[in-house]
C-alpha cells in the first residue's frame, strides 16, 4: 500500500468518524438546536458528551492534517 492510498483511508476514515461523532452529540438536542438554534443555556460537558466532544476535535485535526499531507505529497 502506497503513502497516497493510506492517507485517503485515513482521510475516508476520519471523515466518516467525525460524521457519527457529531451526529452522536446531536442526539440529545432538541429539534431546533440541531438546526442551529439553543433550547437550553450553556451548561459543562461531562463524562462521554465531554469525551465525545474531544474525540472529535481529534478526528477534525487528523482530517485536516491527512488533506493537507495528501497536497504537500507528490503522488
Amino acid at each position: 500500500m502506497s503513502t497516497g492510498e493510506m492517507l485517503q483511508w485515513i482521510t475516508v476514515g476520519s471523515a466518516v468518524l467525525m460524521m457519527l461523532a457529531i451526529l452522536l452529540q446531536q442526539r440529545g438536542a432538541s429539534l431546533g438546536a440541531g438546526f442551529g438554534g439553543s433550547s437550553e443555556l450553556y451548561t459543562s460537558r461531562r463524562g462521554l458528551d465531554k469525551n465525545l466532544f474531544e474525540a472529535t476535535i481529534v478526528l477534525a485535526v487528523v482530517f485536516v492534517l491527512s488533506i493537507v499531507a495528501g497536497l504537500l505529497l507528490p503522488s
